[in-house]
């Protein structure tokens, strides 16, 4: 599978016990270890409020990452447009690019503060997308055997208060959100130089404007995100690692939606994957032992709290409510050997049809998450 690259998501995670700055340290390191493994993209995500997570702004952790790295591209994964403009986006990858020109992705999202909708009406029933059957799911799983588990519903998070507050604080008094589809038009025009206003009036994002960037779009449906995606020609990234129940309807969806644009004459699609590689099976099980608390966290409103050690994490409360609340995220876990690993992710690559893979690994230990990346690496690579 070394034809199927791979590139890494990095939430910027901070380790119980340590510290944002200390998180901010072993990401930059983590991005120039991964460039000498072969991994060909690096991806910041952002997040806000979250005690256990330091990446809130992928623009500057770029910028920094860039000066410590010489050949693997950077970007976002991504960028929330929801609380944002088009003109500020712009212009902060045209700040980067001036210095580090033809290394960036810009990847744009939607979601600010918001629990995400993973359907854009009522929900549809397993293996039907927006534009009707997609690939057979049957028991939960795809024909080749990847776990497709059931639709997990974020209803229980409208309205909560820390919710509310993320959305207050992430937006001015009175702002009106823009639709998603017209803002990703405005920051293709901005970085092409021709945007009009619609009383006609011109705007040069400098620097931005002609900037060598890729734009991405990340979605987890085959709704908005990955139409937007496909009818501007461009790339997209399926989140099998936050909604696998959906990631083979948002790479379908995209592909009926997409259209030949100056840039791709065929879709491009990456798919991403949580993983956690060690020496051997039960190893690389218990180094993951922390990873469903901190899913838990998050789905509590409470913010992802910093990553527990295995101890830290075999101690917490946990009852049958919490096993279901992450069951989903959990399962489609690929832990294990980097044997193990890669036939899982030989699965993904091979379900989705995707062109690249995205591997986002978080280990309460720095090294065993280096450890985990060149592991994969390398077996990836044999085959």
């Amino acid at each position: 599978m070394s034809g199927i690259p791979l590139g890494v998501l990095d939430l910027v995670p901070v380790p119980s016990g340590s510290t944002a700055a200390d998180a901010l340290r072993h990401s930059i390191d983590l991005a120039r270890r991964t460039e000498s493994f072969g991994y060909v993209r690096y991806w910041f995500a952002e997040h806000h409020l979250n005690p256990g997570v330091a990446g809130t702004s992928p623009a500057v952790v770029i910028a920094l990452t860039a000066s410590a790295t010489s050949t693997i591209r950077l970007g976002s994964g991504a960028v929330q447009l929801g609380h944002r403009t088009a003109l500020s986006t712009v212009e902060e990858f045209g700040l980067v690019d001036a210095l580090h020109p033809g290394r960036l992705d810009l990847g744009l999202g939607r979601s600010a503060g918001r629990p995400p909708r993973h359907t854009d009406g009522p929900a549809r029933p397993p293996g039907t997308g927006p534009a009707g059957p997609v690939t057979p799911v049957v028991d939960g799983y795809a024909p080749n055997g990847l776990r497709i588990p059931p639709r997990f519903s974020f209803e229980h998070l409208l309205g909560h208060p820390r919710v509310a507050l993320q959305q207050r604080l992430l937006n001015l008094p009175g702002a009106r959100p823009q639709d998603y589809a017209e803002q990703v038009d405005d920051v293709l025009a901005l970085l092409r130089g021709d945007y009009r206003s619609p009383e006609g009036v011109e705007a040069h994002a400098v620097p931005g404007e002609g900037a060598d960037v890729q734009v991405w779009i990340l979605g987890s449906s085959g709704g908005v995100s990955a139409e937007t995606a496909g009818r501007n020609g461009l790339r997209f990234a399926a989140n099998y690692h936050v909604s696998p129940a959906t990631v083979l309807e948002a790479a379908e969806g995209y592909r009926a939606a997409f259209k030949p644009s100056a840039e791709l004459d065929r879709p491009y699609l990456t798919v991403s994957a949580d993983v956690v590689v060690a020496e051997d099976d039960a190893t690389a099980r218990e180094l993951a032992t922390g990873y469903a608390p901190w899913v838990r966290s998050i789905r509590t409103a409470e913010g992802a709290v910093p990553y527990p050690t295995p101890a830290e994490a075999r101690a917490l409360p946990w009852s049958e409510a919490d096993t279901e609340l992450v069951a989903d995220r959990v399962d489609t876990r690929f832990v294990g050997s980097a044997r193990t690993v890669a036939d899982h992710l030989e699965r993904l690559q091979e379900a989705t049809g995707a062109d690249e893979l995205l591997i986002t690994t978080i280990t309460h230990d720095h090294a065993d998450r280096v450890r985990s990346y060149r592991l994969l690496a390398e077996e990836w690579r044999r085959r």
